[in-house]
């Protein structure tokens, strides 16, 4: 019998379905970073929808039920999940992974989606990075890395990445199917932003690598790139 499915929340759907109290993911123990990733990927789109239905014994049956029938199908269906159910999964991850913290600890997020991606449910790498005569780097999802920039009051996401990638001399090699963006590190101390405004479209055209690009000044096709 085929497992349940049920389509990622769009437009008046997502608002009619995730708006109010007692909506989302429910934290408990540290589990926030856990909660805002799982929310992130699964709610609202179906890019990753293949680490749900991924055939057995390419993946861990397990985890995968868990995943899909205990977070993301009641996260679809009703906007809610119970942290009872996160807990199961944290419990699981915790069994698979070297880690004997899954349950209790805050996590980096990156550390928690290579464990599930790579070592669980046996996806391939999203991403294939390279650095100025460097060897390709395969990874699931892209830190912001960069040093505070005065100019940058309130950024949104297009600025972030590109301020990123210029100062970390990073190129993508190819378009990624999907892209996994982790915004700029901060604790209860410091914070380097105080909001960051959402692209609802991310324009990569300047961080692909050997991509053909126009001339800003003569507009026909650049032979050199400013830095």
């Amino acid at each position: 019998q085929a497992p349940d499915s049920f389509p990622p929340l769009r437009n008046e759907a997502a608002v009619c379905v995730l708006r109010g109290r007692m909506k989302g993911i429910q934290g408990h123990c540290n589990s926030c970073y856990m909660d805002a990733a799982l929310f992130s990927l699964f709610s609202c789109t179906s890019a990753l929808d293949s680490m749900l239905f991924k055939p057995f014994p390419l993946c861990d049956r397990n985890v995968q039920s868990i995943l899909r029938d205990e977070i993301v199908n009641p996260l679809r269906k009703t906007g809610f999940v119970r942290a009872r159910s996160v807990m199961h999964l944290r419990e699981q991850l915790t069994e698979k992974g070297q880690c004997s913290s899954f349950t209790n600890a805050e996590k980096d997020p990156e550390e928690f989606l290579n464990l599930i991606m790579h070592q669980i449910l046996g996806i391939e790498p999203l991403l294939k990075l390279q650095s100025e005569g460097q060897k390709e780097q395969d990874c699931y999802c892209y830190q912001i890395f960069m040093d505070k920039q005065e100019d940058l009051v309130v950024p949104d996401v297009q600025q972030l990445v590109e301020h990123s990638f210029l100062s970390s001399d990073l190129k993508l090699v190819e378009i990624p199917s999907c892209f996994i963006i982790q915004m700029p590190r901060f604790g209860k101390e410091y914070k380097m932003f105080s909001k960051i405004i959402p692209s609802l479209e991310l324009d990569i055209t300047d961080l692909l690598l050997d991509s053909p690009r126009e001339c800003c000044v003569c507009g026909d096709v650049a032979t050199l790139e400013c830095s």
